[in-house]
């Protein structure tokens, strides 16, 4: 089974310019072709916490909505909202609360495609290092029920390639590869890898990367990530 896994900060839509396009991150989702897309500040923060991305718009360019909806006019879970492509099925989702600070959250869908069942997270984590390695773990230990094949993408907020909190990864027995798609942030001249997808080891990573392009570069101050995972025989 070969699938291919977006992580993407979308910034509330609001893009280099200083205009909040919809439209504009929507084609963006065309152009990264993937199947399922973990998005981060996909809500406004304050008020009444609506989508910034128009639920009709969504459900027109074939995605499915993970079903997180915990505010009317919503799409996720503080800003983290998973989208999936017709044909894969969604079983069962819930929120993941972590420990922070500030507002903060994850996602967790259990989906299945061609009858293999698999877990996705999707997460934006605290710009403090230790809530960081706190909120992986307590990610891992929700992993931990499953114990099947499982990717967790997001922006993970570490500015360390391969040290800091992505340490709380290797601790954990899930055995867990993080994947390097390069730099992401910000999108214009990028500095930071933020922005990560990590598999559990039933899967092999065929192709990783940032999408680059220029309209990439002008919807969010992120550029978005793939990987092309495919679960190990």
């Amino acid at each position: 089974m070969r699938i291919t896994f977006g992580s993407y900060n979308i910034h509330k839509a609001v893009g280099i310019d200083g205009r909040r396009d919809a439209d504009r991150i929507v084609r963006v989702l065309h152009e990264m072709d993937a199947d399922v897309v973990a998005l981060q500040e996909a809500d406004l923060r304050f008020g009444t916490r609506a989508a910034v991305l128009p639920r009709d718009m969504v459900v027109e360019s074939h995605w499915q909505i993970v079903p997180l909806v915990t505010r009317a006019g919503g799409m996720g879970w503080h800003g983290n909202s998973i989208l999936v492509r017709r044909g894969i099925d969604i079983i069962d989702a819930a929120p993941i609360t972590l420990p922070s600070l500030e507002p903060r959250g994850a996602v967790h869908a259990r989906l299945s495609k061609d009858g293999q069942e698999f877990d996705v997270v999707g997460l934006h984590l605290d710009l403090s290092g230790l809530l960081r390695r706190r909120q992986i773990e307590a990610v891992c230990d929700v992993m931990k029920l499953g114990q099947g094949p499982a990717v967790i993408m997001g922006d993970l907020n570490e500015w360390s390639p391969r040290g800091g909190s992505l340490r709380a990864f290797a601790d954990d027995a899930h055995d867990w590869t993080v994947l390097e798609p390069g730099r992401s942030f910000p999108g214009r001249r990028p500095l930071a890898a933020l922005d990560r997808i990590v598999h559990s080891a039933h899967w092999s990573c065929d192709k990783v990367e940032v999408h680059h392009s220029a309209l990439a570069v002008s919807a969010s101050d992120h550029l978005p990530v793939r990987a092309e995972l495919e679960i190990d025989a």
